[in-house]
């Protein structure tokens, strides 16, 4: 998880933009992007309650944990969990502080989708 703004690194494999909004002057081609999930975002609803606050952090957690489970952002977060197995996957945010962001949950969802799906293989 990285904010688009820093510059790609050759560890960062498949960069996944996962914000709804296009990040304020930033272009495309500065971008070095390969995909752009805006689907698998926060609702817009949700985006302006939480609106970055870090003492609703929790709670924004557990209502976009339940948004991920329905509907096209639960088709997104399948299909970025297929991007993550076995590939090193960054996801990009704009948020000025990525840990208290949607990118943040979408990370440990992610983690914890490949960490399930090891230990089914190795049952």
């Amino acid at each position: 998880m990285r904010r688009i703004y820093d510059p790609a690194t050759q560890e960062d494999g498949i960069r996944v933009l996962v914000d709804r909004l296009w990040p304020r002057g930033m272009s495309k081609s500065r971008a070095e992007i390969d995909a752009w999930c805006r689907d698998i975002s926060p609702s817009p609803a949700l985006r302006r309650w939480y609106a970055h606050d870090p003492q609703r952090f929790t709670e924004f957690r557990r209502r976009y944990r339940h948004e991920l489970t329905t509907g096209e952002q639960a088709d997104a977060l399948h299909h970025l969990a297929e991007l993550a197995e076995g590939r090193t996957l960054t996801l990009l945010t704009a948020t000025k502080d990525p840990a208290t962001s949607g990118a943040a949950v979408l990370a440990e969802l992610l983690e914890e989708r490949v960490a399930d799906a090891q230990a089914r293989r190795s049952r």
